[in-house]
């Protein structure tokens, strides 16, 4: 396993500098930050996350307005008043997306959204107060609880909210295969883990957020790692 001098030296060669590199590096949002948004706002993020996974992105933003209209804002409280006869009169709704596994998705994300934010006072408190050298199991508990957040579709939201997280993209793994850190792209709560004790390393050596860490690592693919 390289150290993260090593990482982020050849990431600045590939990426013409360390300016350049900084230029690329993801916002993360402060624990204020993540405070100050509302559950709607949140509940939205993640179901216009949801939306965009197999989509274009531009698609999606594009008729967010109209989602928007269609659920109430996305107040979870309005959203889980929505009869099962709401939801399926959505899918006349020529202004969305009409993706009936994604649309009920949107209010049992709502349900999910609302239990957390009654344990810990708001769904921006819960999201500040998780730690980030197990962020994966954040990931974890939200595919669980939540619906349509398997895969990347967790931390992307996250990363969409500015919540400090790295993210497993195609670049991000080969680097890691490259070190011999996994030896396939981490699928199994085991291999995210293997990850996650990568980057806390990482995160202690630089002491950068692990949103720059993963970005920094995603520069370094596909290149030759025999140092000197």
């Amino acid at each position: 396993m390289l150290s993260f001098a090593d990482i982020q030296a050849t990431a600045e060669l590939h990426k013409g500098g360390a300016k350049s590199v900084a230029a690329m590096l993801p916002e993360v949002a402060s624990d204020k930050q993540l405070l100050a948004n509302s559950d709607a706002y949140y509940l939205s993020m993640m179901s216009r996350r949801v939306f965009r996974a197999g989509l274009k992105h531009e698609l999606v933003d594009n008729k967010w307005p109209a989602f928007e209209r269609a659920f109430h804002g996305f107040d979870p409280y309005d959203v889980l008043m929505m009869s099962d006869e709401d939801l399926e009169a959505q899918m006349q709704n020529r202004e969305i997306i009409r993706h009936f596994g994604k649309i009920r998705s949107i209010r049992s994300n709502a349900q999910m959204l609302r239990e957390i934010s009654q344990e810990f006072g708001s769904f921006g408190r819960f999201l500040a107060d998780w730690p980030v050298d197990n962020i994966c199991e954040l990931w974890f508990m939200l595919k669980k609880k939540g619906a349509q957040l398997g895969g990347l579709s967790t931390p992307r939201f996250l990363r969409m909210v500015g919540k400090d997280t790295f993210i497993l993209t195609d670049d991000v793994v080969a680097s890691l295969i490259s070190q011999e850190i996994v030896d396939k792209k981490p699928t199994s709560q085991r291999d995210i883990r293997s990850a996650q004790s990568a980057f806390n390393k990482w995160h202690e050596e630089s002491g950068l957020a692990m949103s720059h860490i993963s970005r920094i690592v995603s520069f370094t693919a596909n290149v030759d790692y025999a140092y000197p």
